[in-house]
């Protein structure tokens, strides 16, 4: 977390501070608590460039992409029911889509190309009239590459189709401005910009108008949409982090980038380095490489005491499976099986990419003469 996240969210926690519950309006302290939350709904607002009655907390992107897909999707009972995605999206989002299709509502599942990229083709081909829903992820989370929600949204717009975008790997990273993106659902999680895990939020557009349905029941908060005691240190320290990153984007891309860079340069001394995902498109801090004639899971064994990397996202890094993300863009053979992912952010250091870049040469080639023996 960014120090100045943790300092938000620490006068919430005690009898010293603002700790009552926001929803208890009857007393002094329950106000307090309900002010910081507003306070902080409108600072998400302002860097999002959206209206503060539009931003409802959840406890992150996971739950933000199933309110979002289930609830607009549950808004249509009355018709037969399609929704598109892609089949590189997150797993709350896949997982959600496959729940949808036991449920009898038709998902289609689009490809991107080689380098992780949709063709706005085979999202205008893919639409029917039951389309109700297109959900797609502004970044990878595990290739960094970058759709054009932009385009996108226009296009979608002018159809009259509602766009959900998980914007998890690019809120606080890269601008992101509502007022001008006719985007209607958006979800994001606070840990991603250097703030509190277990913390979101969801923007919906014209809420009244969206349909939405929750997908718990038991309480008003959040306009009825998202029942529960909402936890105002986590909120508070969330606004704070997303504050700082929306001040810092241009200087921590840059840093970003730089450190990209540093370890491009480090890995160029070995061969058969491959980089996954369109390097044109994609954002500074998140890296997919292979490395020919090395495993995946043998170069995490030999790094596994000095360096953070992974087959995939977190969500998905406890199964043997390779990346459903790889596949999907056609990445198979060795290529597949031997694709890492790395990321870093404002406080990794240029010391850190130079001992990464070493280490991995190291272990690469040293991995690559025991095969050889």
């Amino acid at each position: 977390m960014a120090p100045e996240a943790v300092n938000a969210l620490l006068p919430y926690l005690t009898d010293s501070g603002t700790f009552a519950n926001a929803a208890s309006g009857q007393h002094l302290y329950g106000q307090n608590a309900a002010a910081a939350v507003e306070n902080a709904r409108s600072a998400m607002a302002h860097g999002l460039q959206c209206n503060p009655k539009d931003i409802l907390f959840t406890s992150g992107a996971t739950e933000s992409n199933n309110l979002a897909i289930s609830g607009i999707t549950s808004g249509h009972p009355n018709r037969s029911k399609h929704i598109v995605t892609s089949a590189y999206e997150h797993k709350s989002v896949l997982d959600c889509c496959r729940h949808l299709e036991s449920q009898g509502i038709k998902v289609t599942y689009l490809r991107p190309d080689n380098a992780g990229v949709l063709a706005l083709d085979s999202i205008l081909n893919a639409l029917t009239d039951e389309t109700v829903l297109v959900s797609l992820m502004h970044v990878n989370n595990e290739t960094g590459v970058m759709q054009d929600i932009g385009r996108i949204a226009d296009i979608l717009e002018a159809k009259g189709i509602p766009f959900h975008v998980d914007a998890a790997q690019s809120a606080g990273k890269v601008p992101i401005d509502l007022s001008a993106l006719p985007i209607s659902l958006l979800s994001l999680s606070a840990h991603k910009f250097h703030g509190p895990k277990g913390m979101g939020c969801l923007y919906v557009r014209n809420r009244k108008q969206a349909g939405l349905t929750p997908l718990l029941y038991g309480g008003g908060q959040e306009y009825g949409l998202r029942p529960g005691t909402l936890p105002t240190h986590q909120i508070t320290g969330m606004a704070a982090a997303f504050t700082l990153a929306c001040e810092r984007l241009a200087t921590d891309t840059e840093h970003c980038r730089q450190l990209r860079q540093t370890l491009r340069t480090a890995l160029d001394k070995l061969d058969g380095v491959y980089w996954n995902g369109s390097q044109q498109a994609a954002v500074p801090h998140i890296v997919n490489i292979s490395f020919a004639g090395v495993s995946a899971d043998a170069l995490l064994i030999a790094l596994r005491d000095s360096i953070a990397m992974s087959t995939g996202s977190a969500c998905n890094s406890g199964t043997i499976e390779p990346s459903h993300v790889l596949r999907a863009m056609g990445i198979k053979g060795d290529r597949l099986y031997g694709a890492v992912r790395l990321s870093f952010g404002r406080y990794t250091t240029t010391t850190d990419i130079g001992q990464a870049g070493l280490a991995i040469c190291e272990a690469v080639s040293r991995l690559r003469k025991l095969a050889a023996e």
